[in-house]
């Protein structure tokens, strides 16, 4: 059974929302990181959001430390936002 397109983006969203609700930034780092690898690799969506891949792998790792800007370039770099809600 194939899983369209609209059904795994929101999988995807919820994934990164509940590793976003962990408030643990670190831990949001790797989900982020392992949905940017499992869409398309590194280099694409580092172009996408206007770094370097080799930046963008150390900024996604567990002792990374991205900017704000980053992370919501790489969201946009995949297709979400970041959305806050009472």
């Amino acid at each position: 059974s194939d899983v369209c397109s609209s059904d795994l983006e929101e999988m995807i969203a919820s994934y990164l929302t509940a590793a976003l609700a962990e408030g643990d930034p670190e831990f949001f780092q790797r989900a982020l990181g392992d949905v940017a690898k499992a869409r398309g690799g590194m280099a694409q969506v580092a172009q996408q959001a206007g770094v370097g891949r080799e930046s963008l792998y150390k900024s996604l790792s567990a002792e990374g430390n991205p900017r704000f800007g980053t992370v919501v370039d790489v969201l946009s770099a995949l297709g979400f936002k970041l959305e806050v809600v009472p």
